[in-house]
């Protein structure tokens, strides 16, 4: 069956199984070493995670107050990301609001656990994605809540599917690149609803800006391929591949922002786990992942 369907996505997206092949050759070239930075070993009282946000058009797109620089990710996916940051790691004085739910999907595999985890759910595209106000609301709550804590608050924005006037005309499928082929988009469409997206939650970014206080630090899990051609075969890539060390999936933003006081932390016994599991999973299918 598992054949049969791969035949059939073949036949539909042949360029979609060339960058494949592409991608399984650049694993295996032994110079692909990982580079990256924990950001747990980093300064800050608030981390803001943007999915699938590229360091270029951060860079090219934001107008946020502070510093902007790059770091090298852990990992070029949300998965890889918090198996390589979050391993062995135990943060009793740290929340963390997401509308990306890997971290909870993983937890207990990689021997972490963290105070509070407050899954925001699904509430844009046929429950594909979450809008970026619901996170900020939701993160401002968490803050009041448990102000010794350091807040960790992930938004699913820039990552596909796409919110803004372009994406509205797009028909979104899973993952981005079955999106491209099937609505026939070309690189300039879909960076162009890729930026749209950027901005949009760069809006609410600033909102956390004007209401919260300490060391706030904008950053993302990974980047995002949009329509380069990565690989030693010369075809177009979209999304963000497991195991792939390049620069537009794996060079983040790392904006820094200081605000009024910073945290006094505490770290206490967790207050919940597992609260949502069943619908996380649920979201990570919709989004075309394996869980």
């Amino acid at each position: 069956m598992e054949i049969t369907t791969r035949a059939r996505a073949i036949s539909r997206d042949p360029e979609r199984a060339f960058a494949e092949v592409g991608r399984r050759l650049h694993r295996l070239n032994p110079i692909n070493v990982n580079d990256g930075v924990n950001f747990l070993e980093k300064e800050w009282d608030i981390l803001i995670i943007l999915d699938a946000c590229r360091y270029d058009f951060f860079d090219n797109v934001s107008s946020l107050p502070g510093k902007t620089d790059s770091i090298q990710s852990l990992g070029s996916t949300s998965a890889e990301f918090i198996e390589n940051n979050f391993a062995g790691q135990t943060l009793y004085d740290t929340v963390y609001v997401s509308s990306n739910g890997w971290y909870e999907n993983l937890r207990d595999e990689i021997d972490s656990d963290i105070y509070r985890f407050i899954y925001t759910g699904r509430d844009a595209v046929n429950d594909m994605t979450c809008r970026p106000e619901t996170v900020t609301d939701r993160a401002l709550e968490a803050n009041s809540e448990h102000p010794n804590k350091r807040l960790i608050v992930h938004y699913m924005q820039p990552h596909h599917p796409y919110l803004g006037p372009t994406g509205e005309s797009i028909e979104h499928h899973r993952p981005t690149a079955v999106t491209v082929y099937r609505n026939n988009l070309s690189v300039e469409t879909l960076q162009k609803a890729y930026k749209e997206n950027l901005e949009i939650v760069l809006e609410e970014v600033e909102r956390l800006f004007e209401r919260l206080e300490g060391r706030m630090v904008v950053t993302a899990d990974h980047g995002d391929f949009l329509g380069e051609k990565p690989y030693l075969i010369p075809v177009r890539d979209y999304g963000h591949p497991r195991g792939i060390r390049r620069e537009e999936v794996t060079t983040v933003p790392w904006h820094v922002y200081e605000s009024g006081s910073r945290k006094i932390l505490e770290a206490d016994k967790p207050f919940d786990k597992k609260e949502t599991n069943h619908e996380i999973e649920q979201h990570l299918k919709n989004l075309g992942y394996k869980v």
